[in-house]
């Protein structure tokens, strides 16, 4: 297995450090930065406290944690936040969009989201045709229910 390196700027002091840990799973836990109180229909941009310069070629996935909406009636509003590789300046902040569900509270330092980094898409051209020639599945929910 290749091992890439990340380089992480952190904005929060009183949130644990990011670790993998090997043999458990590939993502990775963010944190919340700040302690945030949120009211049933709220919106907010929950600071994870960290800036990261990936490594060339790829871009982060980050995702609720699957306890997350348990835990907190929180949902992030995005569905799956794409951070790009150029998006590594000294500002460049990430950020869990949510919404809240319920009233509730985030407390600094709680694992709400996780992240997994992936490599870019190659270049890709589009070649037009009139047939693919390929046998149909049926439409789109075709597969039924059970």
């Amino acid at each position: 297995m290749r091992t890439e390196k990340i380089r992480i700027k952190y904005f929060t002091e009183g949130i644990e450090k990011l670790a993998y840990i090997d043999g458990k799973s590939d993502w990775i836990d963010l944190r919340a930065a700040e302690t945030v109180e949120l009211k049933a229909g709220d919106f907010k941009l929950i600071s994870l406290g960290v800036a990261m310069e990936l490594p060339a070629g790829y871009e982060a996935h980050v995702v609720p944690r699957s306890s997350t909406f348990k835990n907190y009636g929180i949902l992030q509003v995005n569905s799956c936040g794409i951070i790009d590789g150029s998006y590594c300046g000294d500002e460049d902040l990430w950020y869990m969009p949510v919404y809240a569900t319920r009233d509730t509270i985030v407390q600094k330092n709680d694992r709400i989201c996780q992240f997994r980094i992936v490599e870019n898409q190659p270049k890709l051209v589009f070649e037009e045709a009139e047939r693919l020639g390929n046998q149909n599945r049926g439409g789109f929910g075709s597969t039924g229910k059970q």
